[in-house]
């Protein structure tokens, strides 16, 4: 809410937003799991927590859900936030389970730098997370020539 009060007041549009710390075992009583998130991610198949951990990771892509939808529904040039914004939404593991951060999944929401939207791709195995990042810049106008290990932006994005 505070995120989405400050883009509508046009404070920012910048901003980082970690949904919580991994390792806090903040539990999710509110969605009827007690546990927290970091021992569910750990899960070895148990069907039990990954049932757990699914409830969980459904709750956070609904808030981002619900935060996309409040930003389509502010004005803003010839349309609106959600559509001049590229707003990165993802895990920092792949597979938790084995701490494995390859490939990490990542969904990219908005219109902004011309983002296509629409698609799914998948790029091969190994591919560096620093190449998405930097074609976030890119899109947005901040165009360096190196960063990270990107091997430079996609095309298709």
């Amino acid at each position: 809410d505070i995120v989405h009060l400050a883009w509508q007041a046009n404070l920012t549009r910048v901003t980082s937003y970690m949904m919580a710390a991994e390792v806090s075992n903040q539990p999710y009583n509110f969605i009827g799991v007690s546990d927290a998130f970091h021992p569910l991610s750990h899960h070895q198949n148990n069907p039990d927590k990954f049932e757990k951990l699914i409830l969980v990771q459904n709750y956070q892509t609904a808030r981002m859900a619900r935060f996309a939808e409040r930003l389509k529904a502010i004005p803003d040039g010839n349309g609106n936030v959600l559509d001049n914004s590229i707003i990165l939404f993802g895990s920092n593991m792949s597979n938790s389970d084995r701490h494995n951060n390859d490939p990490l999944p990542s969904v990219l929401i908005g219109k902004g730098g011309n983002i296509k939207g629409g698609q799914h791709l998948h790029y091969p195995q190994d591919t560096p997370h620093a190449q998405l990042l930097h074609t976030m810049l890119d899109r947005a106008g901040v165009h360096v020539d190196e960063f990270a290990d990107s091997t430079g932006p996609f095309a298709e994005v």
